[in-house]
């Protein structure tokens, strides 16, 4: 068969892979006897997987432990697949990764800071480190647990009444005669509304004290229309997004008589508050407060006289008091938002009456009164600053560090232990396994296809499998110069 085809040139068709005979079936003479090699036959040696220059691809193994050949190349001659390795300078982007600015940080884990079993059962004394960990889970959960529960808390306002003391002074200021150098002057008043907080404990100098004017969204002093007509009777304040705030507030008019005047503070509520009407804050028993109180009240007499319809959930059976309120006998929960808005109004004003005496002569008299004011609760200030504190943490994770590593030097001086302790008790077997296991990454690291220490034995080709593989070789090497000689002679096998 050889001397048959010996002058043919390989083709750039794919040989098929185990095709079927098409014809009748060929047989091989003394096929139980070992090949010998023809005179003057020189094999092609076996160059790299994927050397020529544009011949067909080498045929699939049939098994896996064969080793098809390919075309040979002339700038790798007499050289296995695994003989050809890439340059030692040369990088491997799949050995060494791809490039970046630097080595990347791996994430610590608990379970890193684990000692191994084999650790604890030669160091008893390791159990306290063991304890001392799950003692830190528990603490570790319980601190989450608490920040997460101040975390909701700061969503909701967190008001404390404190008492505002405000004072509200007049001084008189006679009339002067004009004389040698001096200008006169006509009678006249000064009237003065300041105020402060209450402390309970001692004044802290550090602490900032809130200005007067920052209670109020509104101040207005009416004097007596009588003595200052009505286009000057009024004194008026409101706050603006550009208003500044001050410590008091001060009126100066003309005049030798006592003056009436009433004082109207309007607290500025954050958040916002609203008066109820009168029938439904005799219902609910709340005056002035918030929506979401005020809907919380309504749900609450809903669920206690229960008024929600048993079938449909979603509406309320209004009672006669309800009836009344909202003026329908039934109504959806979703409806109760909107049918609240015409009975909120604006909470009332603060109103103070006072007379501004003129009997005492440039002598300043003071009146004082207490109202309630709400504040924001000091408790709310410390859980900000508990919840934005660093320090600590800083601190923390750089003891983790530092657990981290003594957990990996440790380990690592396990393994050299274990290394040395199994070199000690058998260094044959010891040597054996190891050469084994590197033998085993360097096939890994270099992609070496097959095993070539084994294949450099003759016994390797003697196995069961060998003899079918030559057939099948030889049978599709015939089936290719059989389909080049029928291209080339124009013959067509019906």
């Amino acid at each position: 068969m050889s001397q048959r085809f010996q002058g043919t040139q390989n083709t750039n068709q794919a040989p098929l892979r185990y095709p079927p005979p098409s014809g009748p079936p060929m047989r091989y003479a003394n096929s139980n006897l070992a090949m010998q090699p023809r005179p003057g036959f020189t094999p092609t040696p076996p160059g790299p997987r994927g050397a020529g220059t544009g011949g067909p691809p080498p045929p699939q193994p049939p098994y896996t432990g064969m080793r098809q050949s390919g075309p040979m190349n002339p700038n790798t001659p007499n050289k296995r697949p695994s003989d050809v390795r890439p340059p030692a300078n040369l990088k491997n982007d799949y050995q060494h990764g791809p490039p970046g600015p630097g080595p990347i940080k791996k994430k610590k884990k608990l379970a890193d800071k684990i000692l191994p079993q084999k650790v604890r059962d030669l160091v008893p004394e390791s159990q306290a480190y063991m304890d001392l960990l799950a003692f830190e889970r528990k603490l570790d959960s319980t601190i989450m647990r608490k920040r997460l529960d101040i975390q909701e808390a700061l969503k909701r306002p967190m008001k404390q009444k404190r008492k505002l003391r405000i004072f509200i002074s007049n001084t008189f200021y006679p009339a002067k005669e004009s004389g040698e150098g001096e200008e006169g002057s006509v009678a006249s008043w000064e009237l003065r509304v300041e105020g402060r907080l209450l402390e309970d404990s001692k004044n802290d100098p550090n602490k900032v004290k809130r200005k007067f004017s920052s209670f109020f969204k509104s101040l207005v002093i009416e004097l007596d229309k009588d003595l200052y007509g009505p286009d000057n009777h009024l004194v008026e304040w409101h706050r603006t997004p550009t208003t500044q705030e001050t410590d008091g507030f001060q009126v100066k008019r003309p005049g030798d008589k006592n003056v009436r005047c009433t004082i109207l503070l309007l607290l500025d509520y954050q958040p916002l508050q609203f008066k109820l009407d009168p029938r439904l804050a005799r219902l609910l028993g709340v005056h002035t407060q918030t929506r979401p109180v005020i809907i919380s009240a309504l749900w609450q007499y809903i669920k206690t006289h229960k008024l929600q319809d048993a079938h449909e959930r979603e509406f309320i059976n209004c009672d006669k008091f309800f009836e009344q309120i909202f003026a329908v006998p039934r109504m959806k929960f979703a409806e109760i938002p909107q049918r609240l808005n015409p009975l909120l109004h604006p909470p009332d004003p603060i109103v103070i009456n006072h007379i501004i005496s003129v009997e005492g002569l440039e002598q300043k008299q003071t009146a004082c009164y207490d109202i309630d004011v709400e504040v924001d609760d000091t408790l709310k200030t410390q859980m900000n600053n508990f919840l934005l504190s660093t320090a600590s943490q800083q601190e923390i994770q750089s003891l983790d560090n530092k657990i981290h590593e003594t957990v990996e030097t440790i380990n690592s001086l396990k393994t050299n232990r274990e290394f040395f302790l199994s070199f000690a008790k058998d260094p044959q077997q010891f040597i054996n396994k190891w050469i084994i296991s590197q033998t085993r990454d360097l096939k890994t690291m270099t992609d070496v296809v097959g095993n070539p220490e084994e294949e450099r034995r003759s016994d390797f080709y003697y196995q069961p499998w060998a003899e079918e593989a030559v057939y099948r070789y030889f049978y599709s090497k015939v089936q290719q110069k059989r389909a080049e000689l029928e291209q080339v002679l124009m013959i067509r096998n019906n």
